[in-house]
């Protein structure tokens, strides 16, 4: 996430990136190298007062230390989810974050057809919303190397989806209930997680969120929303690589959709540093804060403790 982010911010005519810093010198150098950057320790770049932000895109087990030291510095912090995979440890340092100026990655808050469906919602297009459907299928199992410090399905990967319910709600889901398997790799169960699941959320109010995960769909990056309201319903659909469509004698073909997630999100992670840019430059606040990392996570976990119960889980 480093080369996408650094690649971002490194091309956005607002910013200028300085460092790179990571633990690996060849990718450090390489990378800073292509942009004209320096590379340098953690402490090196805090310590710059010229630095004004700091992208932190490290691995998920580093996110909250590496992000509260900027906090300490005085930067403004971009940082990749989640915060932490420990649900304790970033409630308690809740208190710093105070005031900071961060922003977390929840990328797909910036997707342009992912927010055209949300305006379009609350413009009231179908009536009052009363239920999505999220489906989120990666094309392929990630390595198993991945998955021991990857947090498990819900904290990796279904978040993104959480949060998405969060935003398109316009309430908190009060009850939580998931079911999964693991279909895909036996060694991804062998290794203690899962990889594919389905996901229900329910808020006070009695909306109904579906969420559909698994780690390989066999035709690409299955990336749709569905919502239904009292009047219609909405879709954010796949995105092609193009629009042609080959009509013959033997059925009807299309492009493929997006093969993978740089390729699909790729004006979603562009315009997320356009706003982080804007948050440098005094003009807003984040528009995805600690706070809605915190509520990701505690989905998060409600899913895994729904999976080991095979109940409900009340928020």
């Amino acid at each position: 996430m480093g080369q996408v982010h650094g690649t971002n911010a490194a091309n956005n005519p607002a910013l200028r990136l300085k460092y790179v810093v990571d633990p690996r010198p060849e990718a450090a150098a390489a990378m800073a190298a292509r942009h004209g950057a320096q590379v340098a320790p953690l402490q090196q770049a805090l310590d710059d007062p010229a630095i004004a932000g700091v992208l932190v895109c490290s691995s998920t087990d580093q996110h909250l230390g590496h992000a509260l030291a900027a906090v300490r510095a005085g930067k403004a912090v971009f940082c990749e989810k989640p915060i932490d995979l420990d649900l304790d440890k970033v409630r308690r340092a809740e208190a710093e974050f105070a005031g900071a100026r961060f922003q977390l990655g929840f990328n797909r808050r910036f997707d342009p057809h992912f927010l055209a469906l949300r305006q379009r919602l609350l413009a009231g297009e179908i009536g009052a919303l009363e239920s999505l459907h999220i489906v989120n299928h990666d094309p392929a199992a990630p390595p198993p190397g991945f998955i021991p410090t990857s947090g498990g399905l819900f904290k990796d990967f279904t978040i993104h989806d959480l949060d998405m319910a969060r935003w398109l709600l316009g309430e908190e889901p009060c009850e939580v209930f998931a079911m999964a398997s693991c279909l895909v790799d036996p060694e991804i169960g062998r290794l203690g997680d899962v990889d594919t699941a389905r996901t229900l959320l329910r808020t006070a109010s009695g909306r109904l969120c579906v969420i559909s995960n698994t780690r390989r769909s066999g035709y690409g990056y299955d990336q749709r929303i569905e919502a239904y309201g009292s009047g219609g319903m909405l879709v954010a659909g796949n995105v092609q690589a193009d629009t042609v469509l080959t009509l013959s004698d033997g059925g009807t073909a299309g492009a493929p959709i997006q093969p993978d997630f740089p390729r699909r999100y790729g004006e979603a992670y562009r315009l997320q540093l356009d706003h982080f840019a804007s948050v440098l430059r005094g003009q807003g606040a984040p528009q995805v804060g600690y706070a809605d990392g915190i509520a990701a996570l505690v989905l998060a976990e409600a899913c895994q403790q729904s999976v080991r119960s095979g109940a409900p889980v009340s928020l």
